[in-house]
């Protein structure tokens, strides 16, 4: 089968389409085959190694497993052996799996869930990570709630643009923080006020109930100001920073000096289950989200797509679907 891989660490240079055998699904695992799949920052920190730490897991010098992705949406195409998860061959799903960029690709059974005869594989492929990620953030950790002020920082985003979304849904005053070409873009999203974050300076952004920082690299101090007294600051990746931790050492300086802190600091790592899908599915069901798609890209031009992501010029996603055409040269 084709699959996107990487045989060193590096930049978006050093992913290429490959043929790859197809994977055999063990206990608790079944094989999909993949119709999308969706590209999450995530995605980026396994391409590149980064933070340092990260290779302790995935290979010091070069990474063991070269397959790149997490999120999919497609359909069950085989079962690995002992399974009681009621998942049959020919199941539609969504979740997140291993080495997604492919035409095949495992998953464990317990980070998938049917999907909706409604929702396209497209769309389905870009919920799993970002979508579970901002929910978790927004309702599950910063507990937000009908008029709160919620200020969403990186607010275009694969996660952003979903954070936005379930904030509004809440019936928070959601101010968000993005560039300024996509204020339109993430005021259709719910967001009541923009906020443009190359010109307006972030002690002129007000003061919120809840601060939902994703993937910055601001201080926490500089957050702090930012944040209403009894309020919650979640933060939600972290990118930059130097040393094996990389910027999630300020998500753990965070976490550490929450104790001392007027409001609540609060860092977490999203998980992907059943469980948490269900509820994203549902509010996508009832109108309340809806996936946020910039781009769908084939197999040959996921190099570009992580590009766009670096470069921080996508609203919303990036979808990779398998059979579509390359067009980059």
């Amino acid at each position: 089968m084709r699959a996107v891989v990487r045989h060193e660490y590096g930049t978006a240079d050093v992913l290429v389409v490959d043929e790859v055998p197809v994977p055999r699904p063990g206990r608790g695992e079944v094989l999909v085959r993949v119709d999308a799949a969706g590209l999450d920052r995530g995605a980026w920190h396994l391409m590149a190694g980064d933070p340092p730490a990260v290779r302790l897991a995935l290979g010091l010098r070069r990474p063991r497993d070269p397959g790149v992705g997490s999120e999919l949406a497609g359909v069950v195409v085989a079962i690995g052996p002992g399974d009681r998860s009621g998942l049959r061959i020919g199941d539609v799903v969504l979740g997140a799996g291993l080495a997604t960029f492919a035409e095949y690709a495992i998953a464990k059974t317990t980070a998938l869930c049917r999907r909706p005869s409604d929702l396209d594989a497209v769309a389905a492929a870009a919920l799993p990570v970002s979508a579970v990620t901002a929910h978790q953030a927004v309702v599950d950790i910063a507990r937000v709630t009908d008029g709160q002020r919620v200020l969403v920082i990186g607010a275009a985003g694969g996660v952003g643009a979903y954070a936005v979304q379930f904030a509004a849904s809440c019936g928070a005053v959601v101010t968000a923080v993005s560039r300024r070409d996509k204020h339109a873009a993430v005021r259709d999203l719910g967001a009541s006020a923009v906020v443009d974050r190359e010109r307006v300076d972030p002690r002129d952004w007000g003061v919120h109930d809840v601060v939902i920082d994703i993937g910055g690299r601001r201080p926490l101090a500089q957050l702090g100001r930012l944040v209403a007294r009894a309020g919650a600051l979640v933060l939600v990746g972290g990118e930059g920073g130097r040393g094996p931790l990389g910027g999630t050492s300020r998500q753990v300086g965070a976490a550490l000096r929450s104790p001392f802190l007027p409001f609540r600091a609060r860092m977490f790592v999203s998980t992907v289950t059943t469980r948490a899908l269900a509820p994203v599915v549902e509010a996508v069901a009832d109108g309340r989200v809806r996936p946020v798609v910039d781009r769908v890209v084939g197999l040959g031009d996921v190099a570009s797509g992580v590009s766009a992501l670096e470069a921080g010029s996508l609203v919303g996603k990036v979808v990779v679907v398998p059979d579509a055409p390359t067009e980059t040269a």
